[in-house]
């Protein structure tokens, strides 16, 4: 039987009031060899045949991606990439049309992902019985918005950037409601903070 989890989320609407979405609880993680050992059981394939096909998917994949392909598998889903700016490289702007960034600076960070249709239509046929397994409550933090925001702005003199973590660690709140507080948050005249870069390079600065 499938269980479900409900959880809270804050603020989506800017006006204090918090919603709530569902997720399907995970009990483990199923590893690679046993989740083969089950397609090789229930397909009549051989688990060797299976392994071969994934790897030569998976190789042929990245060399699709890398030149610029994405790529849609059918049943399963589209697969496309993600580049972003490496750790020890300092974001790029559009300042005065000065070009900081070249090649060497930018790396694959990740693989998107959009699930096929067909794949979520054929999950959800075998959610027969949905049972609810309890809920996740939102952390509070001790803090206001007011000074939150001060306290963001305070390290912000101090540092050059601040990443979701570090307002994470200055308020309390959740990495799910940090997040979204900072995104309501940028390019507010009262906060002070506004975003740059994009994605998981994406750090907030004082405006």
């Amino acid at each position: 039987m499938t269980k479900y989890i409900k959880k809270e989320i804050a603020d989506l609407n800017g006006k204090g009031s918090t919603q709530a979405y569902y997720r399907i609880k995970t009990f483990r993680k199923l590893e690679s060899d046993e989740f083969l050992e089950s397609c090789a059981k229930h397909s009549g394939i051989s688990k060797g045949a299976i392994v071969g096909a994934i790897e030569a998917i998976s190789h042929e994949l990245a060399s699709r991606i890398a030149a610029g392909y994405t790529v849609k598998i059918d049943g399963i889903g589209t697969f496309g990439g993600k580049l972003g700016v490496r750790k020890d490289k300092e974001l790029d702007t559009f300042e005065d049309g000065e070009q900081k960034r070249n090649a060497q600076s930018l790396q694959v960070t990740g693989i998107s992902f959009r699930a096929d249709r067909e794949l979520v239509r054929s999950t959800d046929r075998m959610c027969v019985n949905l049972e609810r397994a309890g809920e996740v409550r939102l952390r509070k933090s001790k803090f206001t918005l007011e000074e939150r925001m001060a306290l963001a702005r305070n390290f912000l003199a101090e540092n050059a950037v601040m990443r979701v973590g570090d307002y994470v660690s200055l308020t309390g709140l959740s990495r799910t409601t940090a997040t979204l507080e900072l995104q309501r948050l940028d390019g507010m005249p009262e906060s002070g903070i506004v975003s740059s870069g994009r994605r998981s390079s994406k750090v907030y600065v004082l405006a």
